[in-house]
């Protein structure tokens, strides 16, 4: 009697599972170190396809790791700038209670961190008692007036402090440079600025200069991601995207405005701003050792990095022999 196969066989449900697994083996076997298909939960992929998909997540998660140590380092230099922010509002005031007057002039190269630290003095400082002065260029009237007139009016009161993101030293760098001023006018700059300047300081003003020095290279970074970051080419103007081909002049002026005007009543302070956040905190340092207010915690470094901050007589010596060992000024 003929057996009959049975009309509805019992699948073996791992079957197939075996045969796929059977075919990877058999491409084992066959010496293949690369088989060209896999099978994952019974979906038959391309290796190329899951190496492709393993390299973006490789990528996607080395750029995660990325911003999470970037985020990190970001929140420790926030935390470390606002136990000096917590001392500016001491000193500020103390500024206010004595009557005081103090006025910060933030000089230096096109994107050499002047407006990040002037905002990172300010964030926290009482805004009744401070302004920020960025003066634009002079109109027709203002060119026939006295030329340190029209910043004067912006001088601060009793108990205020004013920051000057660029100042009277425009007449100094900028202008002389691009031809924005006659030579006559620039030599009578050089001649009257140490004078206005020793008149400020025995009015009563406590006058702190700053000069941010950044290196070319690093400029040149600073430039590339202003033009790239939507968010930031609003700070380009044709100034700046002519600053690297004018650098050997800029730095040329640099020194003849440091030699004219750095003195013992209003000595010029040379940060170095690669490092964005240490000079910011070095700079905030300056400013709170010009005051001797109450309340200065006694636990905190209030010393300056002499590899980042020097006086201007110092970049000056600095200069000097820059130019006797290579022929340029490299500052």
């Amino acid at each position: 009697m003929e057996n009959k196969a049975p009309e509805n066989p019992q699948v073996d449900p791992n079957s197939e599972l075996k045969e796929k697994k059977e075919e990877i083996d058999l491409s084992q076997d066959a010496g293949v170190n690369n088989p060209e298909f896999l099978y994952l939960n019974g979906e038959k992929i391309s290796t190329n396809d899951l190496i492709e998909e393993y390299q973006i997540l490789k990528s996607r998660r080395a750029k995660k790791e990325k911003y999470v140590q970037k985020a990190i380092r970001k929140l420790k230099e926030i935390d470390e700038l606002k136990v000096y922010q917590a001392e500016l509002i001491k000193m500020q005031n103390h500024l206010e209670l004595t009557k005081k007057k103090m006025m910060i002039l933030f000089e230096g190269r096109d994107a050499s961190g002047k407006g990040g630290t002037i905002r990172r003095t300010t964030r926290y400082m009482n805004e009744k008692h401070y302004r920020i002065v960025a003066l634009g260029k002079p109109t027709e009237e203002q060119r026939t007036q006295w030329y340190f007139q029209r910043y004067t009016k912006h001088f601060p009161h009793a108990g205020e402090v004013v920051l000057f993101d660029r100042s009277w030293y425009n007449r100094s760098m900028v202008e002389p440079v691009f031809g924005f001023c006659t030579d006559k006018e620039y030599d009578n700059f050089i001649k009257g600025v140490k004078g206005f300047e020793k008149d400020l300081v025995r009015s009563g003003i406590i006058l702190i200069k700053l000069y941010f020095s950044v290196t070319k290279d690093e400029q040149a970074r600073r430039f590339d991601r202003r033009k790239n970051d939507p968010l930031r080419q609003w700070k380009l103007s044709e100034v700046d995207l002519q600053a690297q081909d004018k650098w050997d002049e800029f730095t040329l002026m640099k020194y003849k405005m440091l030699e004219a005007s750095h003195s013992r009543q209003a000595p010029w302070t040379i940060i170095r701003s690669n490092d964005k956040h240490v000079a910011r905190r070095e700079a905030m340092k300056v400013i709170l050792n010009h005051v001797d207010y109450e309340g200065r915690n006694p636990d905190l470094d209030f010393d300056l990095k002499t590899d980042i901050v020097l006086s201007g007589a110092h970049e000056l010596e600095i200069m000097d022999k820059h130019m006797k060992q290579e022929g340029r000024f490299i500052y």
